[in-house]
Order: C-alpha cells, then sequence, then structure tokens
C-alpha cells in the first residue's frame, strides 16, 4: 500500500504545480500581470498610447463649384494645381476676353529673359517695376518696346512676336489677336481665355517666362502690386484687389502671393472688361469678364474675390461651407 500512496501524492503535487504554472506562463507570454492585461480580472493594465492626432490639411484653392450673381457679357474662371498641372474651371474656360494689364507681366517677363545675366538700363528696370506694381502704361509701353514688340497690325492679324513667344513658351491653346478694328496691334487687346492666364501663370513663377535670373524679380514685383481701386489715374492705377481680397489669412501665411490685374472700361462696347490673376507656389487662379461700363469696377472686384473664395480648402467653420459673398445687382 505505501507505494501506492506515494504515487498518488505525487500526481497531486504535479496537478497543483501545474494549476500554478499555467497563469505565470500566461502571464509572461500575454506581457502583463495575467488575464488582466487583456481585460480580465487583475490589478494591473498595459497603457497603449494613443495614436497622435493627424494634422489637418493646410488650406489652398481647389476646384469646387462656384456661383456668382453675374449680369454681363462675358464671365468665366479656372484654376491650376501647380503640382499636377491639372486645370479645372468654368465651362467656358476656352472662351477669350482681351488681357489688358494682366498680359503686362508677360511683357516685363519676355524683356528680362532676352537679357539672360545682364542687367538693364537703371531707366527700363524702374519702368518694368512700376508697369507691374502700378499698372503703369508708360513704363509697359517702353518695355514693350525694348522686347522687340511693335504697334503695326501683323500680316494675316498674327500675334506681334512678343506674344507670339508667350504661346510657344508657356504653351497656350487660345490666346490670339484681338479683333476690334480700330485696335489691331495693340497687345492690350490680345484675346485671352482663363485657362491660358492661369498657365502664364504657371509660367512665369515656374521661371520659363522670365529665365533664371529674374523670376524670382517678377514674382516679387507681382507680390507687392500696390493701390486700391480708388486711386485710378489716366495711364496708372491701384491694383491691389481682386482674388487677394477672397483669400483667408491662413493662406496668405503661407508665403507671397504673386498678383496681377487688368482693367478698362471700353468705349466701343461700354464695358468694363476686368481680369484677375493671382500665382502661389501651389495653384494659378484666374477670373475674367465683361460687364456694362455703368458699374463701377468694385464689381468685378468683388467677383474675382468671390471666387477665389469659394475655391479655399478646406472651408473654414464647423459646417466647411462659405456663404456666397453679396455682389449686388447690376
Amino acid at each position: 500500500m505505501r507505494p501506492r500512496v506515494t504515487m498518488v501524492l505525487a500526481v497531486v503535487a504535479v496537478l497543483v504545480g501545474g494549476g500554478m504554472l499555467v497563469p505565470a506562463a500566461y502571464a509572461q507570454l500575454s506581457g502583463g500581470d495575467g488575464p488582466s492585461s487583456l481585460g480580465g480580472f487583475g490589478g494591473g493594465t498595459e497603457q497603449v498610447p494613443a495614436p497622435a492626432p493627424s494634422a489637418p490639411p493646410s488650406p489652398t484653392l481647389a476646384d469646387a463649384p462656384v456661383s456668382v450673381d453675374f449680369r454681363g457679357d462675358f464671365f468665366s474662371w479656372a484654376l491650376m494645381d501647380r503640382t499636377t498641372g491639372t486645370v479645372t474651371g468654368a465651362k467656358n474656360m476656352n472662351r477669350t476676353s482681351s488681357t489688358e494689364s494682366m498680359l503686362k507681366t508677360w511683357i516685363v517677363s519676355d524683356y528680362l529673359r532676352q537679357l539672360g545675366d545682364k542687367e538693364p538700363s537703371a531707366e527700363l528696370k524702374k519702368a518694368a517695376s512700376v508697369a507691374i506694381r502700378d499698372s503703369n502704361d508708360d513704363g509697359a509701353n517702353r518695355v514693350y518696346r525694348a522686347a522687340g514688340g511693335s504697334y503695326q497690325k501683323q500680316p494675316g492679324n498674327k500675334l506681334n512676336p512678343v506674344l507670339q513667344r508667350a504661346v510657344k513658351i508657356c504653351g497656350l491653346t487660345d490666346t490670339r489677336a484681338g479683333t476690334v478694328p480700330a485696335y489691331l496691334g495693340w497687345w492690350s487687346f490680345t484675346e485671352m481665355s482663363p485657362r491660358d492666364a492661369v498657365r502664364l501663370g504657371d509660367c512665369i513663377a515656374d521661371g520659363k517666362a522670365a529665365g533664371p535670373k529674374w523670376t524670382k524679380w517678377v514674382m516679387n514685383e507681382m507680390a507687392n502690386v500696390r493701390g486700391s481701386i480708388k486711386s485710378q489715374q489716366e495711364k496708372s492705377g491701384g491694383g491691389k484687389w481682386g482674388i487677394i481680397d477672397g483669400l483667408p489669412a491662413s493662406i496668405k501665411a503661407q508665403g507671397p502671393v504673386s498678383i496681377k490685374n487688368g482693367w478698362t472700361r471700353l468705349a466701343y462696347d461700354g464695358n468694363w472688361h476686368v481680369n484677375c490673376l493671382a500665382v502661389t507656389d501651389k495653384w494659378s487662379l484666374a477670373v475674367m469678364m465683361r460687364y456694362p461700363g455703368a458699374v463701377g469696377l468694385w464689381y468685378g472686384s468683388k467677383l474675382c474675390a468671390s471666387v477665389a473664395t469659394q475655391l479655399v480648402t478646406p472651408q473654414p467653420g464647423a459646417a466647411l461651407k462659405v456663404p456666397q459673398q453679396p455682389i449686388g445687382k447690376l
């Protein structure tokens, strides 16, 4: 009987020992103090750090529905995502209107690119600066002639060579010479579409237009356009309005916004011809329109600002919506 008792006691000892070892081994495998580390009963819990909150995307401009209360002959807009080269916009973004002073950015860029590493005379450099900053017509005309431009109608009413280079260098597809008989050969009556305008903005910003030495200079002049709608003279005027007014501070804080507007109230059709162009390292936006001259320049400025505001993404506010800016009626 004694050996049998001894065997029974040995079996009991093995079972008891095994029962004590299993939880310990489980605790080691689970990495905690036993079952409690998996949410069971016990004293300790494993602290798992919460994932760091992702930073909200930086606001930018992106394609979105645009709605404005427009009364006039022509309204259109286009936006280029400069990181992809994609152009989106209104259905009629390939339609054209006269460029007016918006084209001064190309005239200055074309002249400076031809200089290469050379410096222009102090007089011509000043003319180039005020052509952009103050939209000065006399300055733009001096630079235009220095770039090789003329005011003569070209055979077949083709673009002047200065503007032909814009088409070739910037890949423009809709731009053509103006067709108003009294103004044939004038650079300001060059017809351009909004989608060509954003291509022009991209062409200036990426260095093709003005070349490596002068691109930063041109973009800086555009970023320092000055003067309000109220500061208008016969051959120059304040041009800091439009798209820039529709951008939130969060976008302006990311870096310079380079702009150039064009505006003229023309006798031959009685309309304001208003164009807005703005470029950053991320996007290029153009808004172009024609509307009755009885309404002020402020109307076109508000339309440009409204388009920019509606394209901001993400939209500010909990509902991610911005109410349409009041434009007024003609």
